[in-house]
This record gives structure tokens, C-alpha cells and sequence, in this order.
């Protein structure tokens, strides 16, 4: 196999995005091929006795690897700076599989408070039956992390911008943290952030000295609104601790899902460029809007940690969050659904990420089955609704949302 030139010059995410590795001359498709395939024809039976001695470049099983899979976790690695990915069948499979990979029974996590509801309750309802203990701090008080930790702690887990009120942990700071608390405790403690809501256009965790990515690649990196796919991102090591639960637990990629996240990256800088542009415009104009109580959008001046996310961001995103003011009579979260109902162009829709606008209402959707005390542990009002901004005409979604608004 030919070897990847060095470039005279860093290449941009969007080169990576669409080129990977593959920056040299070679006789092939352009297009990654899809190979649709449980399992690998052996030329000899020498192919068999390679894999089992160690030999990675032997194609067995695709639960276990996949030319196409592989491909995309090579582009993924390339994009986000880590030394290697691991391409998931969900969002949630990345995450439970890279936490595991290195927990046991009787380790702690730490984790700032506000998280996906998918992984808070995981944490909740799951990591107890592991023995494997979930203690939080706030991310303004991320000093308690060298109070909590332990030589325990295996991993300090975070979302920045969080789901669904954006608030910002201060990455840098988090960092420091765990390094300071790592030298009292004597042992490594690995921090692992869920990009998700940023990417990797919007936010370099690596270069803050985070260790491990985890991200669900339905949203910005798949971005169509058709495929369910998670992403590890770290170090060669880390990875293959990954890659090796990850064929016992089975929540590995399809091929043909992986084909079409190829594809999607080809546009990524595309839409994600269009979506900051299109939400940033959009938050403005909800922010002058009487029936909207609070916008909030890491890009508003208004915006609670707007100079942090100047600081370490380097687009604002496509997410904004709303609380609704609602007509006499009604509730906070009636006023919200009608918003929701009579919206034309926007869809109601729980997911984000897609060129299409999507909004939904936390409390029955990513923060379900959450308690009173959780909803207010996470920052969650029963009036909020989020909105995924897509690549529409921005006139059309201000005119879109102020109609609809008028009807809460």
C-alpha cells in the first residue's frame, strides 16, 4: 500500500473530510465502495493462520472489521486529529463501549451534571449494576474535581455545549483539574468529552489535551438525517481497547451506514459553516421576539459564558435553545407544543444535527423520565424548546418561527 505524502502544509478539515489518507496517485473508484458482506472468502488457509496469529490486515468477519468501515474511521481520525477511530452502530454504542473499555467494577467517574439525557440515564440506571459509581460537579465548579477524585477515578466524563441549555464547561480548565488531581491520586484518569453538539468544526477538544472524543455521528457528521452511527476518536491504544469490547459487545458499524457517512463528510464544512451562519441569525432575531422569555445561543452577547465560548470555540453551532412566554391560560409547555405544531418550514422532530431545521421539547424528548430535581440538576424548563437550525433559507425560517410564535 502506498504511503500518505507529507503535505508541505497542514490540510483543512474539509480536505481531510473528503481525501482521508489517500493523497497520491493510485488506479481505483472514486467513490468509497460499499462492501455489503458478513464475512471474507480466505485465498488459503495461510489467511486464517495470519489472523490468528495478530495479523490486522486480514479481513474476516465485519462485526470484527470492514474495508468500507474502515475507510470512514481512517477520514474520522484525519479530521478530528486523533491517532485512531472506531466507527459505532449508534451514538450510545460509542459511548458505553469507550467507557467500559476502561472502567471495572468498583471504579468512579466524575461527570459535570448536565448531559444527554441517553447518557445520563445510563449512567443512572446502568453503571450501578457494574459497581462503577457516577460523581458530578458543575461546570462552574470544576475545582471540586481534585476533591473528588480517587485512585478510583478512571475517567472524567463531559458534553460542551451541553444538551439542551449550551451551557460551556471551560475545557482548559477542566484539563488542568484532572491533571492536578491525577499527580495526588498517583494514576492516569482519562477525560473523554461528547463533541456531538459542537464538532469538530466548531471545537478541537485535542488541542486542550483531552484525551479521548466520543461522538454521535448521526447528527453533524452525518447530517442528513438518515443514518444512526457513533464515533470514538484517541490514541492507537485506547482505541484498540475499544475496538476489542467492542466485538463482544457487537454495536459495530454497518458498511452501508458507513458508506453514507462518507458521504456526508464530503459536505461537512459545507453545512456545518451554513448551519452556524443560519443559527446565529436566527438567535438573534428570536431574541427580539415578546413571546420568546430567553434565547440561549453560545454566539449572543447575552449568552451567560459568551467570552468562554469565544475563547475556545471556533464557530458558535447550529443549536439554540428557547424558553416560550405563553398566552394567558396556558402552560409553559403547552405554549411550547403549539409553537412546535404550527411551524411550516421547521420539522418537529427529535433528533439534530440535519440540513433540515428540527425542534423538539426537552421534557419529552432527551429529558424524559427525568425527576423534577434532575430537570433542575440539568437546567431543563418544561417551556424550552431546542432547535436543530439547518441549511434553509435564513429568511424563510425567521419568517417561520415568528408565525408560530405568535400562536403560543
Amino acid at each position: 500500500m502506498k504511503r500518505t505524502p507529507k503535505p508541505s502544509q497542514p490540510l483543512t478539515i474539509a480536505t481531510r473530510a473528503i481525501h482521508g489518507t489517500k493523497l497520491y496517485a493510485y488506479k481505483g473508484p472514486v467513490a468509497t465502495p460499499i462492501y455489503q458482506t458478513s464475512t471474507y472468502r480466505f485465498e488459503t488457509s495461510e489467511d486464517a493462520i495470519r489472523y490468528a496469529k495478530g495479523d490486522p490486515s486480514v479481513y474476516v468477519y465485519t462485526r470484527y472489521h470492514n474495508p468500507t468501515v474502515h475507510d470512514v474511521e481512517e477520514k474520522l481520525a484525519l479530521m478530528e486529529g486523533g491517532e485512531s477511530a472506531a466507527l459505532f452502530s449508534s451514538g450510545m454504542a460509542a459511548v458505553t463501549t469507550a467507557i467500559l473499555a476502561v472502567t471495572k467494577p468498583g471504579d468512579e467517574i466524575i461527570s459535570t451534571g448536565a448531559l444527554y439525557g441517553g447518557t445520563y440515564r445510563w449512567f443512572r440506571d446502568e453503571l450501578p449494576n457494574n459497581n462503577i459509581t457516577v460523581n458530578y460537579v458543575h461546570s462552574n465548579r470544576l475545582n471540586e474535581i481534585e476533591k473528588l477524585a480517587s485512585p478510583r477515578t478512571s475517567i472524567v466524563y463531559f458534553e460542551t455545549p451541553t444538551n439542551p441549555t449550551l451551557d460551556l464547561v471551560d475545557i482548559a480548565e477542566l484539563v488542568k483539574r484532572v491533571r492536578n488531581a491525577e499527580r495526588v491520586v498517583g494514576k492516569k484518569i482519562l477525560v473523554m468529552i461528547d463533541n456531538t453538539f459542537a464538532s469538530i468544526l466548531n471545537q478541537d477538544p485535542f488541542s486542550y489535551g483531552v484525551d479521548v472524543i466520543v461522538e454521535s455521528a448521526t447528527k453533524y457528521l452525518g447530517g442528513h438525517s438518515d443514518i444512526i452511527a457513533g464515533a470514538v476518536i484517541g490514541s492507537e491504544a485506547f482505541v484498540k481497547r475499544v475496538r476489542g469490547l467492542a466485538k463482544h459487545h457487537g454495536g459495530c458499524a454497518d458498511p452501508f451506514a458507513a458508506y453514507l457517512l462518507s458521504r456526508s463528510l464530503k459536505t461537512f464544512e459545507l453545512r456545518v459553516e451554513r448551519q452556524n451562519s443560519n443559527a446565529l441569525a436566527l438567535a438573534k432575531a428570536l431574541e427580539r421576539h415578546k413571546k420568546v422569555k430567553r434565547v440561549l445561543y453560545p454566539g449572543l452577547p447575552s449568552f451567560p459564558k459568551h467570552q468562554l465560548a469565544r475563547k475556545q470555540m471556533l464557530g458558535f453551532g447550529g443549536m439554540i435553545t428557547i424558553e416560550v412566554k405563553p398566552s394567558k391560560g396556558r402552560s409553559p409547555v403547552e405554549a411550547a407544543a403549539r409553537v412546535c405544531d404550527n411551524l411550516k418550514i421547521a420539522v418537529n422532530a427529535m433528533s439534530l444535527g440535519g440540513v433540515e431545521t428540527l425542534v423538539s421539547i426537552p421534557v419529552y424528548s432527551s429529558h424524559i423520565f427525568l425527576s423534577d430535581a434532575e430537570l433542575k440538576q440539568h437546567g431543563v424548563t418544561p417551556g424550552m424548546i431546542r432547535i436543530s437550525v439547518g441549511v434553509e433559507g435564513i429568511a424563510d425560517l425567521i419568517a417561520d418561527f415568528e408565525q408560530a410564535l405568535s400562536l403560543a
